[in-house]
């Protein structure tokens, strides 16, 4: 009888929140479905590319994903780049960008699943959070910039926003002004609803532009529509493409996986974080994955979980994935509906919603933490001016280039410590950070400060081959602790170590030899040599060890 009354007191207590779902379905939709449109602007493609992203994010992540609030749709990053990407290799063929575009999308969504299927789920650590940051800050005001130019009728003549004003006045006798009005009016519209929760200001100022436009006559005044949106839910033909242009794509889609995936699980941890929930970052990989499949499949757009959605999401009260689920039937009624009306929506209204959407996120404050702690500056001053100065493809190739060259300068610059017990306990520290730490009588303690890579592998242990030799130690204690796997350069680097170490009398014993090194360090004919031990043991074990060897050496 108690546990009836449990589970129906948990179903009684599960309704709300379904309902709580249902309604925060409905208030972000009217959210959704506008920026879905004008995000398919950006990228330079028919507005119906957005709308497939749309479905196609909404469904698939809220089948396979794991977090509570997360909305994965087009992004205004990832079709920044799509632009930028299809334009540098179709040479004015818009028959070719539409094919390189949605190549483009399922290479993506193939890299996705691969990711999450070789559990690959820690691949945005190659991409420093101040470069990351720099780059959104950087490609926010690029689309900005960029949104004005089309709402005045302005044509930029490269993708160096540096020449961005000089070019804005020149043209400013030919300004479009009853559209930068209509984009205005639009923005008002847009910060008033954001002060009434729940409002869904994106649909409002496209039903008031649509009105607008038609009491009007905004067209006759240079105020240009969208236009159809022929929305075909059909498998579209595979994209037939030279190899080389698969391989260009490839490389691109490398890069622009890198930038979704950071984005997206930005959003994801955060808000788990700041909900105690537990996300599973590689089945998020899949659901990416199988949500770019589908949109390229059906010639959609890139998808990823933008901030502002999934916050939208959050403030609306959702409080599981069914809320992203009743937003995608939401927007197929309206599709299914009113979407020849929709294609009366005046272009201006839906830059305003672009700039706005981003205007919201661009705070210098994320990026200002850094010169507070006097950290990266340089970083986010390289990735900002990098999208300005080069362009969002490469300023984007220019971020990810940053980020790896930090990484391999940073463990690169690697060196060796030597270890020192701290008091009498069996704790062995960094002896030139702790001045209290006591070295072992007749023992050398080493460790190198980063990973045994290809880079740094052969200094390091020359290091530790000068400082046995500038000793009188018998024994040498080497910990691999921060190398869990070896590559080939360091493998051939501990065997000359090895030879080198014998060939001076001392003995060797290794710490901390994970199994994937151990296995195959032991084939090492250097290795089989009676002064060389390799075990898997802590260093202090290892420390009692050498001190065996010592006694009977």
């Amino acid at each position: 009888m108690g546990r009836l009354k449990t589970e129906a007191d948990n179903l009684i207590a599960a309704q709300p929140n379904r309902t709580q779902d249902i309604l925060a379905g409905l208030s972000i939709a009217g959210l959704l479905l506008p920026e879905a449109v004008a995000y398919s602007s950006i990228a330079a493609l028919p507005p119906q590319t957005g709308v497939i992203a749309l479905f196609a994010g909404l469904v698939c992540y809220g089948v396979f994903g794991t977090s509570r609030f997360a909305i994965v749709s087009a992004t205004s990053s990832s079709a920044a780049v799509l632009a930028a990407a299809t334009a540098s290799l179709a040479g004015g063929d818009p028959a070719l960008r539409l094919t390189l575009a949605f190549g483009l999308v399922l290479i993506v969504g193939v890299l996705f699943l691969l990711a999450g299927l070789f559990k690959l789920g820690g691949v945005t650590s190659f991409i420093a959070k101040p470069v990351l940051r720099g780059f959104a800050f950087g490609l926010a005001l690029t689309i900005i910039l960029k949104q004005l130019a089309s709402v005045v009728g302005v044509h930029l003549s490269d993708n160096n926003l540096v020449r961005f004003l000089p070019q804005l006045l020149e043209q400013l006798p030919s300004w479009n002004w009853p559209a930068a009005l209509v984009a205005a009016v639009a923005l008002l519209v847009l910060w008033l609803c954001a002060r009434i929760p729940r409002l869904p200001g994106g649909l409002l100022v496209v039903v008031l532009g649509i009105v607008a436009g038609q009491f009007l006559d905004l067209q006759a005044h240079g105020v240009a529509l969208i236009g159809l949106i022929d929305l075909r839910l059909e498998l579209g033909h595979f994209p037939v493409l030279p190899f080389a242009d698969w391989l260009r794509l490839g490389e691109l889609a490398f890069a622009l996986v890198m930038i979704l995936y950071a984005e997206s699980y930005g959003s994801i941890s955060s808000f788990a974080l700041k909900h105690g929930d537990r996300v599973s970052s590689n089945r998020d990989l899949l659901a990416l994955g199988a949500a770019n499949l589908v949109s390229g499949l059906f010639h959609g757009m890139p998808a990823g979980a933008g901030y502002s959605a999934t916050s939208a999401n959050e403030a609306a009260g959702a409080g599981s994935r069914l809320a992203g689920i009743v937003a995608a039937l939401v927007v197929l009624v309206i599709v299914l509906t009113v979407l020849p009306y929709v294609a009366l929506t005046p272009e201006p209204v839906l830059a305003a919603i672009v700039i706005y959407a981003l205007g919201r996120g661009l705070s210098l404050q994320p990026l200002g933490r850094y010169f507070l702690w006097r950290r990266d500056r340089l970083l986010v001053i390289c990735a900002v001016a990098a999208v300005l100065v080069l362009g969002v493809l490469d300023g984007l190739l220019a971020a990810v280039a940053i980020s790896v060259v930090l990484m391999l300068r940073q463990m690169s610059a690697a060196d060796i410590q030597v270890l020192g017990r701290l008091g009498e306990s069996h704790d062995f520290v960094d002896r030139q950070h702790h001045a209290d730490a006591l070295e072992v009588p007749g023992l050398l303690i080493v460790r190198p400060s980063e990973a045994l890579f290809f880079a740094n592998a052969e200094r390091i242990l020359g290091a530790a081959l000068r400082l046995m030799r500038q000793s009188t130690v018998e024994v040498v204690v080497l910990s691999l602790e921060e190398s869990p796997d070896l590559d080939g350069t360091s493998i051939e680097a501990l065997s000359v170590f090895f030879a080198q170490v014998r060939g001076e009398g001392k003995h060797l014993v290794l710490a901390r030899v994970r199994h994937g090194a151990q296995e195959v360090l032991q084939a090492l004919p250097e290795a089989a040599a009676p002064q060389v031990m390799l075990t898997a043991l802590s260093v202090d074990d290892a420390v009692r060890l050498a001190l065996q060897v010592k006694s009977q050496a």
